[in-house]
């Protein structure tokens, strides 16, 4: 196999939580093509130094290196042109919304929601590097982020334009998943694998959309595993 994926592991290598790489093994499977994961560590930056840069995910193809998971998703429609993900250069435009809106909307109230959970599902050797870059980014410890009332009371506002859509399709780019699901599905990955937070109430057609995206493509979704997979993970 030609393509390797380096994704950020936890606690355990098969513990894979990073919503950037998640819609990056999406993408893939969208493709119908196969990667060999490489579990990486945010203290492994050298591991990845080969791509210029210190973020994961960082996806080699045979010669060539893409980082940043939109990247990716270009990069795999110009290589790979059959099953587009992104299409016209118009319909990029329009994904580059859903990645913004999952970044900048999605993400605050998940994040306040789970960061503890998220705090103790990283490798220990990694934990202080995660506190510290974080605290300075959020102007505040991780304990005083942690508010799952309030985080919750965020994601629900940021979630009416999702529920908007998904009243009318399942998916949120018509009768199939394709790039615009793929970016936003990777921060419900991220919330799932790492905490047992209830995000969504049963009757919520956000929550119709993520039960079908975790079926989708194989159960890629589904099959992942999940923090409250590994034993002993909560007596740390």
């Amino acid at each position: 196999m030609s393509r390797v994926l380096y994704e950020l592991c936890g606690i355990d290598d098969e513990l894979l939580f990073s919503p950037f790489c998640w819609r990056v093994r999406y993408a893939l499977a969208h493709k119908g093509l196969d990667a060999e994961t490489r579990p990486w560590r945010f203290a492994e930056k050298d591991a990845i130094a080969f791509s210029g840069q210190g973020l994961v995910p960082v996806l080699v193809d045979g010669d060539e290196v893409v980082s940043d998971s939109f990247e990716i998703m270009r990069y795999l429609d110009r290589v790979y042109p059959d099953k587009p993900l992104l299409g016209s250069p118009e319909a990029e435009a329009r994904a580059r919304f859903f990645k913004h809106y999952a970044e900048r909307s999605l993400a605050p109230g998940m994040m306040r929601t789970i960061v503890m959970d998220l705090y103790n599902a990283i490798d220990p050797g990694d934990r202080e590097y995660f506190r510290t870059t974080r605290e300075k980014r959020f102007g505040r410890t991780l304990e005083e982020m942690h508010s799952p009332a309030k985080g919750l009371s965020m994601l629900d506002q940021a979630l009416a334009p999702l529920r908007g859509r998904l009243e009318e399709s399942d998916f949120m780019d018509g009768e199939a998943p394709g790039a615009a699901d793929y970016l936003l599905f990777g921060n419900f990955m991220w919330a799932r694998t790492v905490s047992t937070a209830d995000l969504l109430s049963n009757a919520d057609p956000v929550h119709g959309w993520m039960e079908r995206m975790l079926d989708t493509h194989g159960g890629l979704g589904r099959s992942a595993k999940r923090i409250v997979d590994i034993q002993g993970a909560y007596d740390q």
